[in-house]
This record gives structure tokens, C-alpha cells and sequence, in this order.
């Protein structure tokens, strides 16, 4: 809608950086980004309205990453002005699958746990943290606690859980020291289904 409608769009950065000039630490991420046409023209409307406001300079501008493309693209895209990757696994999974999450036949294999999902999030991960930047990771396999050690092994810098998860996911990343994570995010990558991916961090019964 913001790139059909970039008045719209102007209007939205145009209030951020107005509230980003009053002294708030802010972060904006521009979602459904799937090239780099896309980042730039984002970013230049970005620029625009927060130069006419004379503010900004302390606002962190970043994509969420919800595309396969962006992935895939992940070397080109850390190489832009990309402060940041939120990772939008539930989309992710759903569009690299190419299905429907909300489908009654379909929604069970829709696991952000999939080899595919998880080789994209470690590829996007090495590509930004090679330019000093960061990647977080929202969606429900943030909230997972037999994904969160694979997520840690693969360079993931922040998780947004839901708040009932936060005991559960805290547990999952002391259970497991960081080369451990590694250890286990090596081994996920190399599986070829989720069930293997999830066998591989059992499940606290307790």
C-alpha cells in the first residue's frame, strides 16, 4: 500500500521522525520488502521526510524479512543501509513453503522449523553480522523452546516471544552453551525434514 500510495507512506515517516526529534530512541522497519528496489525506495521517502523535519539521525531504519528473497539477497541487502533484519518467521515459512498457514489441510506443515526456513535465517544472519549489523527473530518460533538453541546457534542477536513464553524460552537458552547452540544449529541445517530439525533438542516434559 505505502509504494501504491506514497503519500500515505510520506505522512507515516514524516510522524516518526517528528517523534524521533522529540528525543525517543526509535527503530523503523519497513515490512513485505522483497528487493532491493523496494529497500531503496522506502529508505529514500524515509530519507526525504526526515531530512524535511531536520531529525532522524537517531532512528535505526531496518526490513523485516518475511520474503524469501530477502535471504536469499542477504549479502546484497547488509551491503545497503540496512541498520537491521526482523525476521517475520510465520510469513517466511508460509511463503518459502508456498502455503497457505490459515489452510485447514495445509497449516500443519507450515513449521518455521523446516531445514529451507532456518538455512535462509543463518544465511541472512552471516550476511549482516559480516557488516556489523543485527538480526532479530519474531513470529511463533521465537517463542518455541526447541527452536530458540538452533536460532541462538545460528547468530540470531534478539527474540521476540510472546510474554507466557519468556519463562520457558529463558530455560531453553541456558539449558545449551553458546558452541552447543552452533553445535546444534550445524546439525539443523543439514537435516532434510522439521522432524528431524526438532529431534534434535527433546522436548522438556517437565
Amino acid at each position: 500500500v505505502g509504494f501504491d500510495r506514497p503519500e500515505v507512506l510520506r505522512t507515516q515517516c514524516r510522524a516518526i521522525a517528528k517523534a524521533a526529534d522529540a528525543g525517543a530512541e526509535l527503530f523503523v522497519m519497513f515490512p513485505m520488502i522483497a528487493t532491493i528496489d523496494d529497500w531503496r525506495f522506502a529508505k529514500r521517502i524515509w530519507d526525504e521526510e526526515a531530512a524535511a523535519v531536520g531529525a532522524g539521525a537517531n532512528v535505526k531504519v531496518g526490513i523485516m524479512m518475511e520474503v524469501p528473497s530477502v535471504g536469499v539477497m542477504a549479502e546484497q541487502f547488509a551491503a545497503e543501509d540496512v541498520a537491521f533484519f526482523s525476521v517475520g518467521t510465520n510469513d517466511l515459512t508460509s511463503y518459502t513453503l508456498a502455503m497457505d498457514r490459515g489452510h485447514p489441510k495445509l497449516a500443519a506443515q507450515v513449521d518455521p522449523c523446516n531445514p529451507a526456513v532456518l538455512r535462509l535465517i543463518g544465511q541472512a544472519c552471516d550476511a549482516l553480522h559480516a557488516k556489523g549489523k543485527w538480526l532479530g527473530i519474531c513470529g511463533g518460533i521465537a517463542s518455541d523452546p526447541q527452536a530458540v538453541p538452533i536460532l541462538v546457534g545460528l547468530g540470531a542477536d534478539e527474540l521476540s516471544c510472546s510474554l507466557p513464553a519468556i519463562p520457558a524460552v529463558k530455560s531453553a537458552v541456558r539449558a545449551y552453551s553458546l558452541d552447543q547452540c552452533k553445535a546444534l544449529a550445524a546439525k539443523a541445517v543439514a537435516c532434510s525434514t522439521p522432524a528431524e530439525v526438532r529431534a534434535l533438542v527433546p522436548v522438556d516434559e517437565g
